[in-house]
């Protein structure tokens, strides 16, 4: 998998994060939010998101 550099990541369950390095692998991701009115940042999430299938945290 590619780092990309321009996207930083935390969320280790998602398929597309790069391991050890705190980024995503995709070359683009799909923000949108959760609440009709967006406001703060926990209005919002990552819908490239994709569980990992091996679940090896």
């Amino acid at each position: 998998m590619d780092v990309n550099s321009s996207i930083g990541c935390s969320v280790t369950e998602c398929q597309y994060h790069a391991g050890k390095s705190q980024h995503c692998t995709l070359d683009k991701i799909m923000v949108g939010k959760n609440e009709s009115y967006t406001s703060q940042s926990e209005d919002t999430d990552c819908e490239s998101f994709k569980v990992k299938e091996n679940k090896t945290y």
